[in-house]
């Protein structure tokens, strides 16, 4: 069915097309024996998927990356086609529009994507009731994830801190596991807030007001591409010593190496980050360093060109315990998670 659907979707430029499918969902979030049926269609259920991470269940590795349903508005629709977790957001404690259009290009050949749009979302609060109001109808895991409002300056990182905090504050209640998103390449600055210094002052934060809320929630951070060896490591061990639960690798990336996308057409969609197949080599080195610095107790959730169970095996392979998927959807569509699933299964007979 996908495969029909996809090229009048494609006819459309990206923005459009997506709010047209998150529209087409809308009856499958809303109405539960349609959820049931979409379920029975796609989802795979089986002991042998299970992974038990951060004190949590999740019945596939397979899980929704952040960015595609960022107002929690479809989470419903989405679990239901068989992902074993869903990550939201990100979200911000100031609302904020989009970044100027265009913000949004598909590199086909590449099955790829570039994207500039800068955290846009409603606030978490509204998001956090959003989630609130269907959470036991999800089924799965829900991760949350919270970035910097773009009005809030880095400097001094007080403001920065207190900014983060009230997202944290807004959906902890409602997230099983909150992601720090401090490596996206949209936002201004932004990822100079996995210097070490910087982000051990934001950790301690948040786990101090957690623990002061008597709430024992999981916390990752989630992981630039473009780190070098000795960034990676500094954030490992940063988040490791401040007894953060996990790491997630990576973020999009602001390489343009190796795509077959004409370069002249990739140079015109400009600046954004890189998501998709071509990130997926990085994705695999940057996990396995990773997994290497912070030891088996830590959760490490892969992403950055998963599509296909041969991906998904490599990642957990080089030692990620759940991937996420999130460009590999939007070319794959809604029954990947599912085959993905299976072909799992078939892999360890």
């Amino acid at each position: 069915m996908y495969s029909v659907l996809r090229p009048l979707l494609f006819s459309m430029n990206p923005t459009r097309a997506h709010a047209v499918a998150m529209r087409a969902l809308g009856p499958v979030e809303r109405l539960a024996p349609l959820r049931g049926l979409v379920r029975a269609s796609c989802a795979v259920r089986d002991p042998r998927l299970e992974v038990r991470a951060m004190g949590l269940v999740f019945p596939s590795p397979v899980g929704l990356a952040a960015g595609l349903d960022k107002n929690a508005e479809r989470p419903r629709a989405f679990a239901s086609f068989g992902f074993g977790h869903i990550e939201l957001g990100t979200v911000t404690a100031q609302a904020q529009a989009p970044n100027p259009a265009p913000n949004l290009f598909r590199l086909p050949i590449d099955h790829a994507l570039i994207n500039r749009l800068g955290f846009p979302n409603e606030g978490a609060g509204i998001v956090a009731a959003r989630v609130g109001a269907c959470k036991k109808d999800i089924g799965v895991p829900v991760g949350i994830s919270i970035g910097k409002s773009r009005s809030v300056p880095l400097d001094p990182i007080e403001g920065v801190k207190e900014d983060y905090l009230a997202s944290f504050r807004a959906v902890r209640r409602v997230a099983d596991f909150v992601v720090i998103n401090v490596s996206s390449p949209n936002t201004k600055d932004l990822r100079a807030m996995q210097a070490a210094d910087v982000a051990r002052t934001l950790f301690d934060a948040l786990l101090e007001d957690a623990a002061r809320a008597g709430e024992r929630i999981p916390i990752l951070v989630k992981i630039a591409p473009d780190l070098d060896d000795d960034g990676i490591d500094g954030i490992c061990e940063v988040a490791k010593s401040a007894g953060l639960s996990g790491i997630v690798a990576t973020n999009t990336t602001i390489a343009r190496s190796g795509l077959a996308t004409p370069a002249d057409e990739v140079e015109r969609m400009g600046a954004g980050g890189l998501s998709g197949r071509p990130l997926f080599a990085r994705s695999l080195e940057v996990v396995e360093r990773v997994r290497a610095r912070v030891g088996p107790s830590m959760c490490v959730i892969g992403v950055g060109g998963v599509d296909d169970v041969d991906s998904t095996l490599a990642m957990l392979r080089a030692g990620a315990d759940l991937v996420q998927i999130f460009t590999g959807f939007i070319y794959g569509g809604p029954r990947l998670p599912g085959t993905i699933a299976r072909d799992l299964l078939t892999s360890r007979q």
